[in-house]
């Protein structure tokens, strides 16, 4: 008799795409805040005053929001391999040109363009992904992704403090624009644009993965379907949603070192440490959402639900954490119910970007990059405004109105259907 040939094991390349796209995710944001830590140094080397300083924020996320849409395209029609080395390459150029401004109007210019660069990021990412990851693991490896920019960003304050305290604040944008190629030379080199094409994956992944799938297209597509995207409901309450959530975020992202700085009265060192802690609390609410979703739908069958219920409840949290860490009177008590809201904030973050693979399959890149468009606009917005809250009424207001943004984000959310799919399933 004989016996039938053991089972071959899949391999895990899917699993080392994700580790990359993590890597990329931590950088993105690593470049990003960067420059909110050193604020304080550049506004007395420089003579920028808040106001200034809060339109030299924003350009970074003008250009982000501008050239969500295309970067989306760019993803969808050359493929993420290329198109993903190629914004990474660019973005990296322009966080170490930041340190060459001589004044505003360079700086802004030099942020503006470097937004351009980070704004097919995470369209792009999410196109690599929608041939590599299967639907049962999607809502984690949104969470885990995301988790690795907000960790990016909780280590960038220390590392920062650091580099500037040695070199300067200069140096800081070297370093981590050295980094960024770095990543770009190690994706080219390792990813392809689907399993068929990896020359690693083995015939049990790749059938393990077009079994959940479904049959591969073309990993470059020739044209977009913009009208039947731009005609779904369900993108448009997400993007309306995304938009609330980018103005809430840009909001820690972008001033809570300065904040921490001026109002609540911490030194360079301690507003180093004090100002990573709600983005490690805000890693793990990433962690948390995606993969709590993910179980909820497993177990449930109830995609709608599942999606819906994680991302109201971390918008309600975050709005009621708000409240007391602006109100407080102690410095430290502040920072800790701070963790607290970013924590909810970002349960959120890995259900919204899961939704684009929901619901826009193959054009999952040009489906999130509307979503996130939109959400960057609310980013935009943010920094610029801010700063004018702060001079007309104080620092209390503006986290007054993030925690009202995140009632109404939860409220959209609310009106959102992960099972309305754009296009329909490929054949299986």
């Amino acid at each position: 008799m004989i016996e039938p040939a053991p089972a071959v094991r899949p391999t895990r390349v899917r699993h080392i795409v994700l580790g990359l796209t993590v890597a990329a995710y931590l950088i993105t944001y690593m470049d990003r805040v960067n420059i909110a830590s050193a604020v304080p140094v550049i506004q007395k080397e420089l003579g920028f005053s808040m106001i200034t300083v809060g339109w030299i924020l924003s350009s970074f996320r003008w250009g982000y929001a501008l050239f969500q849409i295309p970067g989306g395209w760019l993803g969808d029609r050359i493929g993420p391999r290329r198109a993903l080395a190629l914004i990474v390459t660019w973005w990296s150029i322009f966080t170490s040109a930041t340190a060459l401004a001589w004044s505003a109007g360079s700086m802004a210019t030099f942020r503006f363009l470097f937004g351009v660069g980070e704004a097919g990021a995470f369209p792009i990412a999410t196109r690599s992904l929608s041939r590599w990851i299967l639907p049962g693991e999607r809502g984690f490896a949104q969470g885990i992704t995301h988790a690795g920019s907000r960790l990016g960003a909780a280590l960038t304050p220390a590392i920062v403090v650091l580099l500037m305290a040695a070199y300067g604040w200069r140096m800081p944008f070297f370093v981590f624009g050295a980094v960024g190629l770095l990543w770009a030379a190690a994706w080219y080199w390792f990813y392809r644009d689907t399993p068929a094409e990896h020359a690693a994956v083995n015939t049990a992944e790749r059938d393990l993965i077009l079994s959940a799938i479904g049959s591969a297209r073309p990993s470059r597509t020739q044209s977009v379907p913009w009208r039947r995207i731009l005609g779904s409901s369900t993108l448009w309450m997400l993007s309306l949603m995304y938009f609330c959530y980018a103005y809430c975020i840009s909001v820690y992202l972008d001033w809570f070192p300065k904040y921490l700085h001026d109002y609540r009265g911490f030194d360079l060192k301690h507003m180093g440490l004090y100002a990573s802690l709600p983005l490690l609390a805000g890693t793990a609410g990433d962690l948390m959402g995606g993969w709590l979703s993910d179980r909820w739908a497993m177990r449930s069958g109830d995609l709608k639900t599942a999606r819906r219920s994680v991302a109201v409840a971390g918008f309600l949290l975050a709005a009621g954490a708000i409240l007391p860490a602006t109100f407080t009177t102690r410095a430290t008590v502040s920072v800790w119910y701070t963790c607290l809201a970013v924590f909810g904030l970002e349960t959120t973050v890995g259900v919204s970007w899961a939704i684009p693979l929901d619901i826009g399959g193959d054009y999952a890149g040009s489906v999130s990059s509307v979503m996130n468009t939109c959400g960057n606009i609310g980013g935009a917005i943010s920094p610029a405004l801010l700063a004018y809250l702060v001079r007309w009424c104080g620092w209390n207001v503006p986290f007054a109105v993030a925690s009202a943004m995140c009632v109404a984000a939860a409220a959209l959310f609310g009106g959102i259907d992960a099972t309305r799919k754009i296009f329909p399933d490929p054949a299986r």
